[in-house]
């Protein structure tokens, strides 16, 4: 794993610390049973206790489907969190107050401009041939007018071209393949095991196929420490409603499941006109 996705990542795991309670990550359902009366509860029997002597039994918690792995996730999450609030988000902080907002929309529009070749050959993948052509139309709007992708020029008027993510993790989405385990792992933060796979292949594209500076650290470290600092500025109110969640650590899990299940859904269903298009 390079460096460039250290602080790419973390911004994605800056949830609050759950309390020892909460550490399991399920809701009660997930959890199991918890007794607390005057009668203890086991799997064969159940055996009359003194009302003096309360007794709380709690079974182990169950990892749901998606997330076998969940108890290792857990703590990879409280560690990612503290990251996040020691290092991470201070460091965000000052990046937004050094930078005005014109300058860092522009090296967002930038990086962003370079994903462009990448989500066309995934639309050209899915035999989306019409979707291909607008993100070609992008790439080159924005790459002249749009003075190397400072400006996006495409999505205003005349051009009207929204941006659309898309990446080889959608590309077997929409092919049927689904999504694996859910983990969060240390740097990368939430992922599933198509996600982390497709994210592999999408950054080889650029190193692959044009090869210098896009394979050279001189870039590949200052574009990755900007794209995560940006990422981290422009999430942080989604991070703050999971902050606020009971439960943060499933907060965030679910909320990284569903928002990806809803780009593949978009992806594999027909196109209407009135559908609000995905952000990246």
């Amino acid at each position: 794993m390079t460096p460039l996705l250290l602080l790419a990542a973390a911004p994605l795991a800056a949830a609050s610390s759950m309390p020892t309670a909460d550490v399991a990550g399920a809701s009660p359902s997930e959890s199991g049973p918890m007794i607390n009366s005057s009668r203890q509860t086991t799997g064969l029997s159940a055996t009359p206790v003194s009302h003096e002597a309360e007794i709380v039994v709690s079974a182990p918690p169950r990892p749901t489907r998606a997330d076998p792995m969940e108890r290792i996730n857990i703590k990879t999450f409280s560690t990612m969190q503290d990251i996040d609030r020691g290092v991470v988000l201070p460091v965000a902080d000052g990046y937004r107050k050094a930078l005005p907002t014109p300058v860092r929309d522009g090296l967002h529009n930038f990086l962003g401009n370079l994903d462009e070749p990448i989500i066309f050959l995934n639309f050209v993948a899915q035999h989306k041939i019409g979707k291909a052509g607008e993100t070609f139309g992008r790439f080159a709007i924005n790459s002249t007018l749009g003075v190397a992708g400072l400006f996006d020029r495409a999505r205003k008027h005349p051009f009207n071209l929204p941006h659309r993510p898309n990446g080889f993790a959608d590309t077997m989405g929409f092919y049927g393949i689904g999504p694996g385990p859910f983990m969060f792992l240390p740097i990368v933060g939430p992922t599933t095991l198509r996600d982390l796979g497709g994210g592999f292949v999408d950054r080889l594209v650029l190193p692959l196929g044009i090869g210098a500076p896009f394979n050279q650290l001189a870039f590949t470290l200052p574009a990755g420490i900007a794209k995560g600092l940006d990422h981290r500025v422009r999430f942080d109110g989604e991070l703050q409603i999971q902050r606020q969640s009971d439960q943060p650590y499933v907060s965030a899990r679910d909320y990284y499941l569903a928002r990806r299940q809803a780009e593949i859904d978009h992806l594999r269903s027909k196109p209407n006109p009135a559908d609000p298009v995905p952000e990246g």
